[in-house]
């Protein structure tokens, strides 16, 4: 799956969790938690939603590699081949 997909993916995903974050706004190289004020429930419901899109499991490990949008589609990217 190519990166672009990845990311409007998860910025759709981001968005049903957080209807109130522009997906324009989102610095891709800047903390995603931090932009969008994700709670750690809400990040819990962000991994679900991108698990329900793509099918990628994210194991709580991983959780910390994980910090800004770029990161996601990085990880993402290297699991869907």
């Amino acid at each position: 799956m190519d990166p672009a997909t990845i990311r409007a993916t998860l910025l759709a995903a981001l968005h049903a969790i957080a209807p109130e974050v522009a997906p324009g706004e989102i610095a891709p190289d800047q903390p995603l938690r931090d932009q969008v004020d994700l709670d750690s429930m809400d990040f819990l419901n962000f991994l679900v939603r991108v698990h329900e899109r793509l099918g990628v499991d994210v194991p709580e490990v991983d959780y910390a590699k994980l910090v800004t949008l770029d990161d996601f589609v990085a990880y993402l990217q290297a699991r869907l081949g």
